[in-house]
């Protein structure tokens, strides 16, 4: 087969890395795979992937036009069987060129925490959690799978060094190191970033601790001022910012404990770290034998009830009260990974999701049925207004000054 995978975008994320991972290891099951999109600082990772990468135009609003126009003739002159997108912008690109007037097969791979209405009932969906497929089979979309973020467990393993960054540090006698990668992002990340400061100067008054924050984003510089009223409060700097790392590896393997949410808290796990999982409005939940069922069903993630700092406080001190309990708990998350996140069983399942919808395709649909699935999406699409989401991304922005 011959697949087209569409990252929504090559900034530094879990699921831009999932997409481009997952598109080497089916390639390495024998298929043709190309990577589509904007350059961005993700394009090594590409290449170092050995995938080949089509460049994508420029737009100034999604779906455009003129993407959707040139992914079909890409889909026409490379004969394309596939098309994979991420998110609802790629899906709506393939969907209404090469998936409805060219008869690519299409497939969208939503790792949100809710399935937009923009995306056709039609399509096929791949869900990353249980909970989140069952909320898109409740939507009235007809075909739903799951497809749980794939770990390289070979690449992110228990014998990665992280020394060098904790002599970096300066860490001193008995100091321990709390860890969070993460987009520095207003969306889905902001509120967790501020209440892993914030707990973490809570812990630092009655302990020698810091915490690393590696990523980068927009909330960068607001994120920072917290840090510094932080580090006023305790009369040392508990708070560091490593910036954005293409190889966070040896932050995750430095770490005494790690905060964060999806695949970033897996990845930690894989290295054999104990995590605490957080979310929005306050979810904190450590990662142990008695709360991986929860994980499992909703994905590593979840909605707290806006509460104070505490239960995160009680998390982090409870694991670096006891260095035997995070032993365990970095074999347990080590174990669980292997066993269910493993990169090659992933992509041994998108390749027969792959196969079954190329064998799809060449049956051709009659007509009517593609002029009814494209006429509700045009539809759903004339209610989204380009210019109120760039208005409403100017609102987000304004929160950090506010």
């Amino acid at each position: 087969m011959r697949i087209v995978v569409y990252p929504h975008d090559l900034a530094v994320g879990g699921s831009q890395i999932n997409a481009i991972d997952l598109g080497a290891a089916v390639r390495d099951l024998g298929h043709d795979v190309f990577v589509y999109g904007l350059p961005g600082p993700l394009i090594d990772h590409v290449a170092d992937r050995g995938l080949p990468f089509i460049a994508a135009p420029a737009m100034q609003y999604r779906p455009a036009p003129q993407r959707i126009a040139h992914l079909l003739a890409v889909s026409r002159r490379e004969r394309i069987d596939v098309i994979h997108g991420y998110e609802w912008p790629p899906c709506l690109d393939a969907y209404f060129g090469a998936h409805l007037m060219g008869r690519v097969a299409l497939t969208c791979t939503v790792l949100s925490m809710a399935v937009s209405p923009l995306v056709p009932r039609s399509v096929p969906l791949l869900m990353g959690t249980e909970d989140l497929a069952d909320a898109a089979r409740a939507a009235g979309h007809r075909s739903v799978s799951v497809l749980e973020p794939p770990i390289d467990v070979d690449g992110d393993h228990p014998g990665i060094d992280g020394s060098a960054v904790r002599e970096s540090l300066g860490l001193g006698a008995g100091e321990q190191l709390v860890v969070t990668v993460s987009r520095l992002a207003i969306d889905l990340k902001l509120d967790a970033l501020e209440r892993a400061i914030a707990a973490v100067g809570a812990v630092a008054r009655r302990r020698p601790i810091r915490l690393l924050v590696v990523g980068g984003g927009e909330a960068d510089r607001h994120l920072r001022s917290r840090a510094a009223d932080v580090d006023a409060a305790c009369g040392r700097q508990v708070i560091h910012f490593a910036g954005e790392q293409l190889d966070p590896r040896p932050y995750y393997a430095a770490a005494d404990v790690v905060v964060g949410m999806g695949s970033s808290a897996l990845r930690a796990m894989a290295i054999g770290r104990p995590v605490v999982v957080q979310g929005e409005h306050g979810f904190s939940l450590p990662c142990e034998p008695a709360t991986i069922g929860t994980f499992l069903r909703q994905g590593f993630w979840g909605v707290g009830d806006d509460g104070p700092i505490d239960p995160l406080v009680a998390g982090l001190e409870r694991l670096l009260d006891d260095p035997a309990l995070r032993d365990e708990l970095g074999e347990f998350g080590r174990r669980s990974v292997v066993g269910r996140f493993a990169l090659p069983e992933a992509a041994r399942r998108l390749e027969a999701h792959y196969a079954e919808l190329a064998e799809q395709r060449s049956v051709r649909r009659p007509l009517d049925v593609a002029t009814t699935a494209g006429r509700a999406a045009v539809a759903e699409l004339r209610l989204h207004d380009p210019r109120r989401q760039r208005i409403q991304e100017r609102q987000r922005k304004l929160r950090l000054t506010a």
